[in-house]
């Protein structure tokens, strides 16, 4: 008998969520409305009061959050070369460089380290990125922020639900900018979407304010007919269709993540079992307390192998096992040499890129699926 395919990604959509987006689309209000504010309402007691406002996607937030930290022409924003292409285009539409740092091996997050070298008089901001979920060094970023004075725009699109040492990502006083992303395949979806979490504390609500208007238009109402714009805004609204989507998302956040911890840990289990590890398969960091395991991440002993990731892949689509590229290095697209990047100078960003591969996990696999995927991985491999 045929099994039945796992893809690498599976939204968890109940029929109580199906029957709220029903009465969403019955009540005739199905752009922004109630529901938005009611999500992030929802949202900003979720990390602990914050202001939280949201947006039609996870790119919107970050272009939006780097206009907030007044980035623009002649400035520079390190961000790490591992990550979806988004993170550096948004860099890219505000006029300013993106600055490509090479990453930690172990971690796959970008390299503080190499940060602190790589800036100079032209650099105004870190663009962080939360591969997998799981969290980069919060201390020693906002230590080498404020040496620098430097802004701080946490691309947490994969990282909802993750911590620093007991805090949720978002939370934290010490926090600037943090941007999600609720995109199908995120721990959390609202199909598209995502938010802004602030620290007013810092900054007060201006930035807030200044968000607001950013994303419809630039526009501001006042009593019955008054309008007036004054900056130059976009169309990044958030739809009450999507905010109920992401109401009910939220209030099983929490359940999502402790089986995606289940079965994170099972394929530690299993692809050591399977002796994997000895054949130079690797895994990703162990950390069953911070991170959300938004993904399941090894990297291919290509050169042993003498195969290539796309005919592993293909192997493993013939055994039924959907997998996924998180992702090739931005500097290897051709929209980024042509601006004079190169893979070659962040050389385990390069090797990286080219050896990750996705492995299915998502809330409703089952053990055997593990057991599926391990043991269609042991067999291709071998």
């Amino acid at each position: 008998m045929t099994q039945a395919f796992i893809p690498f990604t599976k939204p968890t959509i109940d029929e109580a969520t199906i029957t709220a987006v029903a009465d969403v689309l019955r009540s005739g209000w199905i752009t922004s409305g109630p529901k938005v504010l009611e999500f992030e309402k929802a949202l900003g007691d979720y990390f602990g009061g914050a202001m939280v406002r949201c947006f039609a996607n996870g790119t919107a937030t970050m272009k939006i959050a780097l206009q907030l930290a007044g980035i623009g022409p002649g400035d520079e924003v390190i961000t790490s070369p591992i990550s979806w292409v988004a993170t550096s285009n948004v860099i890219l539409a505000v006029g300013a460089k993106p600055v490509f740092v090479d990453i930690d091996r172990q971690t796959r997050n970008i390299d503080l380290n190499k940060v602190a070298q790589a800036i100079n008089k032209n650099t105004k901001a870190i663009m962080p990125v939360y591969l997998a979920g799981l969290p980069i060094n919060i201390d020693a970023l906002y230590t080498l922020a404020k040496q620098h004075s430097l802004r701080v725009i946490e691309d947490a699109a994969q990282a909802l639900g993750s911590s620093w040492k007991g805090t949720r990502i978002g939370q934290n006083g010490k926090h600037d900018l943090v941007s999600f992303s609720f995109q199908a395949n995120k721990n959390l979806t609202t199909i598209e979407g995502g938010c802004l979490v602030f620290n007013t504390e810092r900054f007060g609500t201006e930035q807030v304010q200044l968000a607001e208007k950013l994303r419809l238009q630039g526009l501001v109402r006042s009593g019955p007919d008054g309008m007036e714009v004054d900056v130059l805004g976009g169309k990044d609204n958030l739809t009450d269709v999507n905010a109920v989507i992401g109401l009910h998302q939220l209030k099983q956040l929490d359940q999502f993540q402790q089986k995606r911890i289940e079965l994170a840990k099972d394929y530690f289990l299993k692809i050591k079992q399977a002796g994997l590890v000895d054949q130079g398969l690797g895994l990703p960091i162990a950390d069953f307390e911070q991170c959300n395991w938004h993904m399941f991440q090894v990297t291919l002993p290509l050169t042993q192998l003498q195969r290539s990731r796309s005919d592993i892949m293909s192997a493993l689509k013939e055994h039924g096992i959907g997998t996924g590229v998180h992702y090739p290095i931005i500097t290897g697209f051709e929209l980024y040499r042509k601006l004079g990047y190169s893979p070659e100078t962040t050389p385990i960003a390069c090797e990286i890129g080219a050896a990750i591969l996705t492995l299915p996990l998502f809330p409703s696999m089952s053990s055997h699926d593990i057991d599926r995927v391990v043991h269609a991985l042991a067999k291709v491999l071998n």
